[in-house]
């Protein structure tokens, strides 16, 4: 996926033109303005450096304060909502921009596009409208082989969402319609009609007779259709039309509730992972502060994990045990090489760190030479290896605080019906063994796992034990009723 979106993102960005590759002219500076759902969409994409080397010298929310900059063009990149709309003519009326491109990420309703037009002729700013676009790109692309529906507002699409028992009919269609639209948006911009397939008589079933429908229509006006003519994609998947499956989750709850024990998973388990993006607060040292002293602010960090990164694309999938030995394998080369540069340093009689010296007696030695090229690799290199021993370190500490790999082996033994060698009750009792949510967690998975539910002296003598540890029995309920 990753092939085909971020070239749809960065046409948009090129006033909707193809980038011409290998052009030498200097981009058109333009400023890009979005909504919170369009900044979900290009952020795990483009970074900050790509953007700029499009021409975007500002990037800025809809609803922010923007100050007017009369002689650059806006690229606007925002869901048709009814307030980013009034916002857009807001802005027309202000005279903030010298032209707008408008680019809404879902397809704009016929009124809506009226209210538009209507506020430029109002501010006298139709020539100023040059284009409006439908992008079709209401989802998220995270990785090369995978995507996600939403981010803001995700809980109103959630699994809780859709099976809370006082939910209403209306409420519903709107998940539903929300949810169909990005899987439309998908396949407009993959350019190719799936062949869809679902479990029967579940919300999946909804959406692909839903989706089904929209997909219809749209390709029953051919000169109108998003799948063939100049769209992105088109013709490119034409030869096989790809497979899309539909899953209820209630087919398989005991998976997401389980502790896992690859890098990635664990990441996305135990800290604030979200976009490609964790969130650490590192920890302040063990010094203690002087008494009476404020106690010391922790300083958050936050770290991008793309697929520009080798050492999580090649270990995201790895046991954890491995990524730690690798995370030192990897510090061992850096210092070797490290040390080889330094080496080479003191027979050219170079101290310090001036770099300049070392470029000017580079060509002395083809051995310095090859050292100071791979110079700004290394420093990548360190890079690196600093983030994921930090990301690394704190899933560690979880990891040790909660014995998440004693839940991890205990559940794998339950999911795969093994033999227990050691008592549940005594698990769930043990008050250093976890979190209370990682003690229902495991008791979750044992009640779905199990072939027969447990008998009610039994289940009563888990509830209080689940009740001692601090837990909340609301789910334990729901799951029973769902069973």
């Amino acid at each position: 996926f990753r092939l085909y979106f971020p070239v749809a993102l960065k046409r948009m960005l090129n006033f909707n033109v193809p980038p011409v590759k290998n052009s030498t002219g200097e981009p058109v500076w333009k400023v890009l303005i979005y909504d919170r759902f369009g900044q979900d969409i290009i952020s795990p994409l483009l970074s900050v450096k790509e953007l700029r080397d499009m021409g975007i010298t500002l990037h800025l929310l809809l609803h922010s304060d923007r100050d007017a900059i009369p002689d650059v063009p806006a690229v606007y990149f925002v869901m048709p909502t009814e307030e980013n709309i009034d916002r857009m003519c807001q802005d027309l009326r202000n005279q903030l921009y010298e032209s707008y491109y408008l680019n809404f990420i879902s397809a704009i309703s016929r009124s809506k596009l009226e209210d538009i037009a209507n506020a430029a002729i109002g501010a006298n700013a139709v020539t100023q409208v040059a284009k409006v676009f439908d992008q079709y790109l209401n989802f998220i692309t995270l990785e090369d082989d995978m995507f996600v529906l939403c981010n803001q507002n995700k809980e109103l699409v959630s699994y809780r969402a859709i099976n809370r028992p006082d939910i209403t009919d209306t409420e519903m269609e709107t998940i539903m319609d929300t949810i169909v639209d990005s899987l439309f948006c998908f396949f407009v911009t993959l350019g190719a009609i799936p062949i869809i397939r679902c479990s029967r008589g579940t919300a999946a079933e909804m959406v692909a007779v839903k989706l089904d429908k929209k997909l219809r229509e749209n390709l029953r006006d051919a000169r109108n259709s998003l799948f063939t003519g100049d769209t992105l994609g088109a013709g490119q998947f034409s030869f096989q039309r790809p497979l899309l499956v539909l899953v209820d989750r209630n087919i398989d709850l005991a998976t997401p509730l389980h502790h896992t024990w690859t890098y990635q998973a664990l990441v996305h388990d135990v800290l604030d992972f979200h976009l490609n993006r964790v969130n650490l607060e590192e920890s302040t040292g063990m010094e203690s502060s002087p008494a009476g002293a404020r106690p010391k602010k922790k300083n958050k960090k936050s770290y991008d994990l793309t697929a520009s990164d080798k050492f999580w694309q090649k270990h995201k999938g790895s046991p954890f045990p491995e990524v730690a030995e690798s995370v030192q394998q990897e510090l061992e080369s850096y210092r070797a090489q490290e040390d080889e540069v330094k080496r080479l340093k003191s027979i050219m009689g170079i101290e310090g760190e001036d770099e300049g010296a070392i470029s000017m007696l580079s060509d002395n030695t083809a051995k310095l030479t090859s050292a100071v090229s791979s110079l700004p690799e290394l420093l990548e290199k360190k890079r690196l290896i600093d983030l994921h021993t930090n990301v690394a370190t704190a899933v560690l500490e979880h990891i040790k605080s909660r014995k998440l790999d004693v839940y991890f082996e205990y559940e794998e033994k339950i999911m795969s019906k093994s033999t227990l060698d050691k008592s549940l009750l005594d698990m769930i009792s043990d008050p250093d063994a976890g979190t209370p949510e990682d003690k229902m967690r495991l008791f979750l998975i044992y009640y779905i796992s199990s072939a027969q539910a447990p008998s009610e002296i039994d289940l009563e003598q888990y509830k209080k034990a689940l009740m001692d540890a601090g837990c909340n029995l609301a789910p334990l309920s729901y799951i029973k009723q769902w069973k």
